[in-house]
């Protein structure tokens, strides 16, 4: 298949170009610049917010699919009122162009999103097919819009939620607390936030397992739970990351309303619910500890 994959620099965009290759797919990448050392069969600098550029990039390479991974991701900074028309350029704008421009040429579009279309509270694991949608923040708002665009296009869609990301290339929580773990004797982590991590390495085997096949519709996927509905804090997260890496910084454990830093409000339930992965024949992703082993291992840090 000749597959398109957007945001190729990021942390999920870059493990899923090396999976698309390993199985030897034709991966043509797209991002603002040219990363280094990524394998691509060709490399496409789009600007996805230009609508133009878009749909003449999708009509030249005419790909079987695309895997959009490309969004505005940086939460607290997508509040700020004077980085509101970039969020939303990047989060549905660039998307709806995407779709419109796949609708055109018979592409099928995997979309990643978020468990923050949701409101986050409660503590029922969130359902692929639920549809009470509350965003608690803007950066939810345009994820759900980009859902709403993709399959107000599409037929052939697949919609990902996922949560709690981390991966080699870029940043995240993991490396985060790793830092201050090395440099404190303790760190305040909040314990009233509930869900479970997802490593793009996982994640980008199961994406490119779902872009083969015709089986559209939305999904949830992190890693999984080490026992069924045993959900975790950031706090169980960041205690695990110092056992692996044998870390003995103190982890403190407070609400959310005691550790008061992030300007947009946080979901406290993220839970998502993957059992639709396997009723749809998907293997679905490696418990977390198991994920986080490897992730370690793959970073150096044991």
């Amino acid at each position: 298949m000749k597959i398109l994959v957007t945001g190729i620099t990021g942390q999920l965009g870059y493990d899923v170009m090396f999976e698309l290759c390993k199985r030897e797919h034709e991966a043509i990448g797209s991002a603002r610049r040219e990363p280094d050392k990524m394998p691509v069969s060709s490399f496409v600098r789009l600007d996805l917010s230009n609508e133009k550029a878009v749909n003449t990039a999708i009509s030249e390479l005419r790909p079987d699919a695309v895997i959009h991974c490309a969004a505005w991701t940086a939460v607290d900074l997508a509040e700020d009122i004077e980085n509101h028309d970039a969020v939303y350029s990047a989060n549905v704008l660039a998307t709806r162009f995407l779709a419109e421009a796949c609708a055109t040429v018979g592409a099928r579009m995997l979309y990643l999103s978020t468990d923050y279309i949701f409101n986050g509270q409660g503590s029922r694991p969130w359902q692929p097919d639920d549809r009470c949608y509350a965003p608690l923040n803007y950066y939810g708002q345009t994820k759900l819009e980009g859902e709403q665009a993709v399959a107000l296009a599409l037929e052939k869609f697949f919609i990902v939620r996922i949560a709690w990301v981390f991966g080699k290339n870029g940043k995240n929580f993991i490396k985060t607390m790793l830092n201050v773990g090395k440099t404190h004797d303790s760190v305040r982590v909040v314990n009233d936030q509930i869900g479970t991590p997802t490593y793009t390495k996982d994640l980008a085997r199961l994406l490119v397992d779902m872009i083969e096949t015709d089986k559209y519709g939305y999904y949830h996927a992190t890693n999984s739970e080490e026992a069924p509905g045993e959900y975790i804090s950031w706090y169980d997260f960041t205690r695990e990351i110092y056992r692996q890496a044998g870390l003995n910084t103190e982890v403190i454990p407070v609400t959310t309303a005691e550790y008061g830093l992030s300007k947009a409000v946080r979901p406290f339930n993220s839970r998502l619910n993957k059992s639709k992965l396997v009723e749809a024949g998907f293997t679905p992703l490696p418990p977390w500890k198991d994920a986080l082993h490897r992730y370690l291992e793959e970073i150096g840090e044991i």
